[in-house]
């Protein structure tokens, strides 16, 4: 694709003679010492990697498709295609950048609820027939648009949908499941399975369990009416912790097993998206401006202050939530982060530490990352340390308090993950065309310039 296709190849430090991902952070941190302080993300691939084996390790029956709107990092989206994965796409940007890599139109899926009819128009075009549809106004918009289209029917189960009554709820409800089906079948529309919205990473079994069962009734209904329904995708919503794996692993394919098992020929599949990535990113971020403010005390009334009372601190980072920290606007908890070593406030290892805040550089009461955590006193140009950076921070910004750009993104990957990579298939000449891999030596500078490119 012009504009995507023809972009520079991007660097991969190959992490060698001892050199770590924590030596990659080090040294790009020293390098600005004298310099602009900016954010920038650090990217092990290997992660996204092992987090595939993981996968293929524990639900070897359902192939993933990957979110793209989660991390579009081109290396991300490379890997991830040389390891077999599908693609769920939102919009033209990531079709394009999916299609880029060479991802065959048929391991790609459009899941834009409100799809732009050029958009549509776009998938027809180009032989992406995969589409996702939850209602009789979207639905009649793409027989106009795409007759030829497959559609992946958006079911909502009751069991999935949030507690939050201000919540959005995608999806179409079980009892109008069958009245859609029969206006696709009057517009000679093809439906050829289901696709069960889950609304958040979850840890009851009894989500997975009802959605399951619920996309077993539409595909009876579908089939009823003359539909040869033949895909399942049961969602995302997957955290990629031990116990939602183990949930996944017993639960849930006991009953696709019941549902759908091999014979009937259905191909089962689901959209881990964080899971991947998650991981894999670490940002670092500087503090720009730092306030003390009075600490709350519930017994004022009773005891004035003191001049010991211990302050509390708001610290102001060159990177907020209307960029790398964006999921917090979906209330996702960003966890504390960890202060550099470089920072002047770690010179003492028994440096007390304070209630602290920390906030974007917007000025907007919006702008909170993580509402509180304790840290000794930081100063500013101090450095701050966030690892599972990787999900719904990358790519576009919201906008920018400042007029820099997005953070850049320094890929590495191990000189064991590299060769476990090509164990699995993965070639560097035939499927990272790409990737130009720099050795990365412990204490060596020499490579760092040629390791970063745009998020």
């Amino acid at each position: 694709m012009k504009g995507i296709a023809d972009e520079p190849q991007y660097s991969v430090g190959l992490l060698e003679g001892g050199a770590a991902l924590g030596d990659v952070i080090d040294n790009h941190i020293y390098e600005q010492t004298l310099s602009e302080k900016n954010a920038f993300f650090v990217a092990d691939l290997g992660v996204v990697m092992r987090q595939h084996v993981r996968w293929r390790t524990h639900m070897a029956q359902i192939r993933p498709y990957y979110t793209v709107r989660c991390n579009s990092s081109p290396a991300v989206i490379e890997v991830l295609a040389a390891l077999g994965t599908g693609f769920i796409c939102t919009n033209k940007l990531e079709l394009e950048l999916v299609q880029s890599h060479g991802i065959p139109s048929e391991d790609i899926i459009y899941s834009g609820i409100c799809k732009q009819v050029s958009q549509i128009k776009y998938a027809a075009k180009n032989g992406i027939d995969l589409l996702v549809c939850d209602n009789e106004a979207e639905l009649r918009k793409i027989s106009r648009c795409h007759p030829n289209a497959k559609l992946l029917l958006q079911v909502s189960s009751e069991a999935s949908r949030p507690d939050d009554e201000f919540s959005m709820t995608f999806g179409c409800s079980l009892k109008d499941c069958r009245h859609l089906l029969e206006r696709a079948k009057e517009l000679g529309m093809q439906v050829v399975g289901v696709r069960s919205h889950i609304s958040s990473s979850s840890e009851d079994d009894k989500v997975y369990v009802h959605a399951i069962s619920d996309a077993r009734c539409v595909f009876d209904m579908g089939e009823e009416i003359g539909f040869d329904m033949k895909i399942l995708d049961i969602g995302g919503g997957f955290s990629g912790s031990d116990v939602q794996l183990e949930l996944i692993n017993n639960a849930v394919m006991s009953m696709v097993d019941l549902y759908f098992p091999l014979s009937t020929g259905v191909s089962v599949i689901a959209e881990p998206g964080s899971f991947f990535v998650s991981s894999a990113f670490t940002l670092a971020v500087n503090v720009v401006s730092k306030e003390v403010v009075a600490r709350d005390r519930q017994d004022q009334a009773h005891d004035d202050p003191s001049p010991d009372d211990e302050p509390e601190f708001q610290y102001y980072m060159n990177d907020g939530v209307y960029g790398s920290f964006a999921s917090k606007l979906s209330e996702t908890l960003i966890a504390a982060p960890s202060v550099h070593k470089s920072s002047s406030s770690c010179c003492s290892l028994d440096a007390p530490v304070f209630s602290s805040s920390l906030w974007g550089p917007s000025g907007d009461d919006l702008d909170l990352v993580v509402e509180h955590c304790l840290l000794p006193e930081l100063n500013i140009r101090d450095w701050l340390v966030f690892t599972h950076a990787g999900a719904y921070g990358l790519g576009q910004p919201f906008c920018t308090a400042t007029d820099s750009p997005p953070p850049p993104v320094y890929y590495v990957i191990s000189s064991r993950d590299w060769f476990e990579m090509q164990d699995v298939g993965v070639t560097h000449e035939a499927t990272l065309k790409n990737f130009s891999l720099v050795p990365y030596f412990l204490n060596s500078c020499q490579t760092e310039a040629a390791l970063s490119v745009p998020a």
